[in-house]
């Protein structure tokens, strides 16, 4: 019939329940350029392994939390079906996020959200057709 497989959680001393994100990426150097012009991150390319390549955002290897690198491979297709990542909006609030985004002609997917005392979010495209979500505490 079939096993049920209980797993202990982990300990909740934990900040952040994810360690890492591989971001698929059509073109490995469009797609860092798009978030050093959008965000301002700097990336470090690593060597090709295995037929993949990553370009890391920035981290602190220190802190646990959400890792994130730009990867390109097979096996790595963007999509607008897949997880959802948010990204912190830089200083400003949401809205100079969004007028930024349209100046630089990024497809926004769903408009600024209200969402009460957890600040406010919106849904943008990437140059390599992935969606994403920004946030701000402030609007």
């Amino acid at each position: 019939i079939g096993t049920l497989c209980i797993l202990s959680p982990l300990p909740m001393t934990m900040k952040n329940p994810i360690g890492w994100i591989d971001l698929p990426v059509s073109d490995l150097d469009r797609a860092e350029n798009f978030y050093k012009t959008y965000f301002g991150y700097e990336f470090s390319r690593q060597p090709e392994n295995n037929g993949c390549t990553m370009s890391w955002f920035p981290m602190d290897m220190e802190s646990y939390g959400s890792g994130i690198t730009l990867m390109h491979g097979p096996g790595y297709e963007p999509s607008t079906e897949g997880p959802l990542l948010y990204f912190p909006t830089p200083t400003e609030g949401i809205d100079e996020t969004l007028e930024r985004a349209k100046e630089q002609n990024i497809t926004v997917l769903q408009e600024k959200m209200d969402i009460g005392e957890h600040g406010f979010y919106a849904v943008l495209q990437d140059s390599e057709g992935n969606r994403f979500g920004i946030h701000s505490m402030k609007e």
